[in-house]
């Protein structure tokens, strides 16, 4: 009787081997034959769905952990479609970019203590439209669309403004990451909440008269 890992489709299998081998090895060590071997096929096959660990690791980011770059891109593409308003908008993300740092950044620690192999990632991640940047340039551009809504000031920088949300939320992680795994005092809600109410009174429009 074929095992349940045997009947999956060998993306989704491919897909689940990549995260395990990146949650547990690392993404320096973690290499495409591994994962292959893990998912119970040929590297061959492995290539028939992906062009490389650059493109999976992608796939992990979008697919496996908190949903930050679909949700910026949702906003972005749509700012007011969710009816919630700014600051709802915003606790959202804060509460994943939180969540995704804090289980993104063990993935991809491994990388900066080989510079050559971390500059042939984040090169070849770029070539996929993809990147650190891209949380951040999405972020700006949902903020810029607020900006020219009402919703933001119109003196605010919404550049400045997204890498001060999303910086916070990669910091928290990055310390506690260096702390051996300590978990954050404060839920990841909770931190959003006092980041972005903290944010906001430097972007909310100057009240009328």
């Amino acid at each position: 009787m074929p095992s349940e890992k045997s009947t999956r489709p060998a993306r989704v299998r491919i897909i689940d081997a990549a995260e395990h081998l990146l949650r547990t090895v690392g993404l320096a060590r973690t290499t495409t034959k591994e994962i292959a071997r893990e998912a119970g096929c040929s590297e061959a096959a492995l290539y028939k769905h992906f062009t490389g660990k650059e493109e999976l690791f992608v796939h992990v980011l979008r697919e496996r952990l908190p949903r930050l770059n679909p949700l910026l891109d949702e906003l972005r593409a749509d700012p007011g479609g969710s009816g919630h308003g700014l600051e709802r908008n915003l606790l959202d993300v804060a509460e994943h970019a939180a969540l995704f740092y804090e289980q993104s950044v063990p993935i991809a620690a491994s990388l900066f203590a080989e510079p050559a192999l971390k500059q042939r990632h984040f090169e070849g991640v770029r070539e996929l439209g993809e990147g650190p940047r891209a949380p951040l340039l999405a972020l700006a551009g949902y903020l810029r669309a607020e900006q020219e809504r009402g919703a933001i000031r119109p003196d605010a920088d919404p550049d400045a403004a997204a890498a001060l949300l999303l910086g916070a939320c990669a910091h928290r992680a990055f310390l506690y990451d260096v702390a051996g795994g300590e978990r954050p005092p404060a839920s990841a809600r909770e931190f959003a909440r006092d980041v972005v109410r903290t944010l906001l009174d430097g972007l909310a429009p100057e009240p009328r008269d």
